[in-house]
């Protein structure tokens, strides 16, 4: 940083206006891509009934953390115990019937039929209860997954109906978040690109992660492809359904780059005012091309080159052509406050 003896004079006699500088600095760049996006659980199901019958017990409450597996809701099988146990009897007395058979088969005292005709009844007396037992397991809803229970809709004693909806499960320790990009873009995003998330729930934290896929198919109609992340949530704070305003990195380049401060604009057009270090700081009022800005940054594309010096405070009163009295340099550890601070102290 560099600091001014004390006030220079201007071609007229008037104290010269005092300036601070920036330089043109190169360095990575990567476009940001906005998106609003909308969570989904990992894995997400609506519990339902396929058979009609009236539930018997509820082993859940709200938002309780169950297990794989785990019985959720029990309904009234009494009666299809009631046929499995007179199907397993009538397995035994076909087991025996065709044990009986097989005997006065091996004896010669009944034909070789006998036996076959015995055998295919027990072996329809057993399929009768493999379907019987089949059948039981629908009267008993288990957990698919480990997750969160929702709100439960139904009560012990409800009479229930294949497709009703009895409660919700969701795994929560890991979000999907699906943001729809213009097409145009696709080219500068990949799986693995680095993406950031925010939500107005939670304003002072941001969710990071990484693209994961992204769809095969473009919107014919909005002309945009939907990405897919996934995002970390150990303490389950996001929750699905929840709208996110997401920033994606696209690929990185090479670029110049000015503080927007520097960046005056006219109409359509953008200029800086640059300093000439070999012409003892005289200013010239340049035109720029401007690409894509960031947070207090602007890409340059032509106008400027690495190293220039262009005035980010006090280019109000200046015209082009003047010396201008240069204050500082503002770089990584010096900011425009702290140059006017050390200013007004000499």
């Amino acid at each position: 940083m560099a600091l001014a003896a004390g006030p220079a004079l201007g071609q007229s006699g008037m104290p010269a206006p005092q300036v601070i500088a920036a330089r043109v600095a190169q360095g990575a760049w990567a476009d940001t891509v906005r998106a609003p996006g909308t969570l989904k659980a990992d894995e997400s199901v609506t519990l339902s009934a396929t058979v009609t019958d009236v539930i018997t017990a509820i082993d859940f409450d709200d938002g309780d953390e169950v297990e794989a597996g785990q019985r959720l809701i029990q309904l009234d099988d009494e009666e299809e115990r009631a046929r499995l146990r007179a199907a397993r009897a009538s397995a035994g007395e076909a087991q025996n019937a065709l044990r009986r058979a097989t005997q006065l088969q091996e004896r010669n005292l009944s034909a070789r039929a006998d036996v076959e005709d015995s055998q295919a009844r027990l072996d329809q007396a057993r399929a009768e209860a493999a379907a019987l037992e089949a059948r039981l397991a629908n009267y008993r809803i288990t957990a698919p997954f480990s997750g969160r229970m929702g709100l439960r809709n139904v009560s012990v004693g409800t009479l229930v109906s294949p497709g009703d909806e009895l409660a919700t499960l969701d795994k929560l320790d890991v979000m999907r978040l699906d943001a729809s990009i213009p097409a145009v873009r696709l080219g500068q995003i990949s799986p693995g690109s680095p993406l950031r998330a925010r939500t107005r729930a939670f304003p002072e934290r941001t969710f990071r992660g990484e693209v994961a896929s992204i769809d095969t198919r473009v919107d014919p109609i909005a002309r945009s492809v939907t990405v897919r992340a996934r995002l970390d949530n150990p303490d389950a704070r996001l929750r699905p359904g929840m709208l996110m305003q997401v920033e994606l990195d696209a690929a990185t380049r090479e670029a110049l780059t000015v503080p927007e401060a520097a960046i005056v604009s006219a109409s359509r057009s953008h200029y800086v005012w640059r300093l000439d270090a070999n012409d003892n700081n005289r200013v010239e009022r340049r035109r720029v091309e401007l690409g894509t800005r960031r947070l207090g940054e602007a890409e340059v594309l032509a106008g400027l080159e690495r190293g220039d010096l262009v005035v980010v405070h006090g280019a109000e009163t200046l015209r082009d052509g003047q010396t201008p009295e240069l204050l500082g340099i503002t770089d990584d550890n010096t900011d425009i406050k702290a140059i006017l601070r050390q200013g007004r102290s000499e």
